[in-house]
């Protein structure tokens, strides 16, 4: 059974999911740094740091939300454009301002756009990034077959995903942390309570690790490579299009 933030609704995972980030949206930025003590700008400097080598200049940033990922890609790499797409026009919202804000938004383009229904041609970006946001995905296999679908040959995918650390005492503290400070936290400041529940439960739920390079490697790419972040609080996960 999927993991859905609002388990009363019999609406769809995708929908739930556009839902909750509409509703958080006005937060989430906040949150996201405050709840990571600021670790999560090192880890998506990090992620980045894996296209460095490939100088990308088409990217396309699935679950782009406000746009910080794309930001940093930017920044870190510059690219002629990113283009960045996401089902919350509420996060691509206070984005677009954002990139307003930087002078960035003939640079940093933001779209309304379903991850597993690209409205790309074949063969057309150099990069593909996601950030925190394959999890979120209703079909995950069908969401990774449309990032190496829009990928040209030769192209490379960087995800940045939460994950689990399995060694203790770091297990049990970021347990006791994910399942019970961050939803009250979480729900006092963002006015949402289903949320930041569903944050720890999604992450469960998600393969990660090498379960998750054996879906990579079975949606057709090459050289998969997983990368522990923060004693595998985060991974940054890395392939190839065949080319």
């Amino acid at each position: 059974m999927a993991v859905v933030p609002y388990k009363e609704r019999t609406s769809s995972k995708k929908q739930q999911v556009a839902d909750m980030f509409d509703s958080i949206s006005h937060r989430y930025d906040f949150l996201n740094h405050f709840l990571s003590f600021g670790i999560d700008i090192l880890w998506r400097k990090r992620a980045i740091g894996f296209l460095q080598k490939y100088r990308p200049q088409l990217m396309l940033d699935v679950a782009t939300g406000t746009g910080d990922f794309a930001l940093e890609a930017y920044h870190r790499l510059k690219p002629q454009k990113i283009i960045g797409v996401d089902i919350s026009e509420g996060m691509l919202s206070l984005g677009r301002d954002k990139m307003k804000a930087r002078g960035l938004a003939d640079r940093i383009e933001m779209q309304l756009g379903d991850s597993e229904k690209l409205l790309f041609d074949d063969n057309y970006f150099d990069a593909v990034t996601v950030a925190f946001g394959v999890r979120n995905f209703e079909n995950l296999e069908l969401g990774l077959q449309e990032l190496y679908r829009v990928l040209k040959p030769g192209g490379v995918v960087v995800i940045l995903e939460f994950s689990k650390p399995h060694t203790s005492p770091v297990r049990e503290g970021y347990e006791l942390y994910s399942e019970v400070v961050v939803p009250r936290i979480g729900q006092l400041i963002s006015r949402d309570p289903a949320a930041y529940t569903y944050l720890p439960e999604s992450v469960r739920a998600f393969p990660e690790g090498f379960d998750f390079l054996r879906i990579l490697d079975s949606v057709g790419f090459r050289s998969t490579v997983w990368k522990p972040l923060t004693f595998g609080i985060a991974s940054v996960y890395k392939a190839q299009k065949r080319g």
